[in-house]
């Protein structure tokens, strides 16, 4: 988990006299926060109602718990006839796809079904039975999305197959209130959903960027590191949040969907990116495939702050 703040930047002067804002809103089943300066404090509020209004719209098509999202009629009949979708959300998936190609499988929004089996839509969390993962594995997997461009349709390659955009839909509105606030000349930002995904543009006034802690994931209350961000973001995936204890180990919310059990052998990855949609879809692959794979793939432009879950290893940057 990340914390952010302003890193009392009123305490600065700014040369223009810059107002400040701030706003908060629930959506994505979480809270989004943004703090912004600006040469006017209205036109700062109504920028920060119109940037929550987009995550919410947003929310509307992605959401898999509202009935009548573009995301769950897909679930519903994409198994049995090709589904007409909106262009906005084909190139959702298609950019989807893309991740799970890029990272071998391991971000994949195919995860439903197993993340159903272990209880994390119900808050809680059970470890399966061997024989209930596979029989959910062959339904997991993202080449079980077929997609259509010419038609633009979408469908399925068998029943049960159940999308999820847990580790991708935060990232993407983020980036889209970011445009709507630079569009609205807003002079700089930070917006946070859930703490864990974070976008900076430009600093606070005064200040060299965006102060942001990274928490221990041992020690949450502590801080194991602090970075600043200027037109970059920030996503970190753990397993602090939500888990559960069987076999005398801790399981987390973040699945394999290779394997059909939650990832091993990683706390909390960091991951740092120009985009947010970026930082958060990497984050979940960086993290199930472990260190190794992680320094062999990321991009120059990435930076990485992995724990890896062993008593005698620091946290680090890669």
């Amino acid at each position: 988990m990340i914390a952010a703040s302003p890193d009392n930047a009123a305490r600065y002067a700014a040369p223009d006299a810059l107002a400040r804002a701030e706003g908060a809103a629930y959506c994505m089943g979480t809270i989004f926060n943004i703090v912004a300066y600006g040469t006017n404090r209205e036109h700062l509020e109504s920028a920060i109602a119109e940037a929550f209004g987009e995550a919410k719209r947003l929310d509307e098509m992605l959401s898999n718990y509202r009935p009548g999202s573009e995301l769950s009629r897909l679930n519903q009949l994409g198994s049995r006839k090709p589904v007409n979708v909106s262009n906005e959300f084909f190139q959702f998936l298609s950019a989807c796809l893309a991740y799970s190609r890029a990272s071998d499988g391991a971000f994949d929004i195919t995860v439903g079904p197993l993340l159903k089996i272990m209880g994390f839509y119900r808050d809680t969390g059970r470890l399966p039975r061997p024989e209930e993962i596979s029989q959910a594995l062959p339904r997991v997997g993202y080449k079980n999305i077929f997609l259509d461009e010419a038609n633009m349709t979408v469908r399925f390659a068998q029943e049960g197959v159940e999308l999820d955009p847990g580790g991708i839909g935060k990232g993407i509105a983020v980036d889209k209130m970011a445009e709507i606030l630079k569009r609205d000349q807003v002079f700089s930002a930070l917006i946070s959903a859930g703490g864990s995904t974070i976008y900076a543009f430009n600093a606070p006034p005064g200040e060299p960027g965006w102060k942001v802690t990274i928490k221990d994931p041992r020690a949450p209350s502590r801080a194991v590191d602090v970075v600043r961000l200027k037109n970059e973001a920030i996503s970190t995936s753990g397993n602090s949040e939500k888990f559960f204890w069987a076999d005398g180990k801790i399981w987390g919310h973040i699945m394999d969907p290779r394997t059909g059990y939650p990832a091993q052998g990683t706390l909390a990855v960091s991951v740092i990116a120009p985009r947010t949609v970026d930082s958060e879809a990497w984050a979940k692959p960086y993290f199930v495939q472990g260190r190794d794979w992680t320094e062999k793939h990321k991009p120059p432009m990435f930076r990485v702050f992995y724990c890896e879950d062993t008593p005698d290893a620091p946290c680090a940057w890669l």
